[in-house]
């Protein structure tokens, strides 16, 4: 099939808060479930379809951690983002997202496994910090993946 620009292939303003993702980055984490493990990978954040979504890839070089793949879009009438999530388990998510200030906010609740992800970009746009938690009863909360992000140049 022969492709065509699109009239709505244009910026969504709702997502202007994302152009701190947009970039490479290099990642280095730990995860409580793989004690003694330091992972590292890269994650990156492009403009999808001219600005209508943004799309992450997000690899590990180290066993244990999933690669995958998103695309956050809004919903202009509620004022809310999603995620939607496929990895190379086969698993796919919606998972709900807020972005406010330098905070990048995303979760997912489920009666079996939720989980929830904190990011904190620094002042100088360069470095994410991201804790997250899981819960497969949706009471108790224990620590989950924890990534820290550098820009690359």
């Amino acid at each position: 099939m022969e492709s065509s620009k699109h009239e709505a292939a244009i910026p969504n303003p709702a997502l202007q808060p994302f152009e701190a993702l947009i970039g490479e980055w290099a990642t280095v984490g730990t995860h409580p479930y793989l004690p003694g493990i330091t992972f590292h990978g890269r994650t990156s954040f492009q403009w999808m379809e001219g600005g209508a979504f943004v799309i992450m890839h997000s690899e590990i070089d180290e066993e244990g951690i999933p690669s995958g793949i998103a695309i956050f879009g809004s919903d202009d009438a509620t004022g809310e983002y999603f995620m939607l999530y496929f990895d190379e388990r086969k698993v796919s998510r919606k998972i709900d997202v807020s972005f406010s200030g330098n905070t990048l906010k995303w979760w997912r609740n489920t009666p079996t496994f939720s989980q929830r992800f904190t990011w904190i970009i620094a002042d100088d746009g360069n470095t994410i910090t991201s804790k997250g938690e899981l819960s497969k009863d949706n009471k108790e909360w224990e620590n989950d993946l924890e990534l820290t992000f550098n820009r690359l140049k």
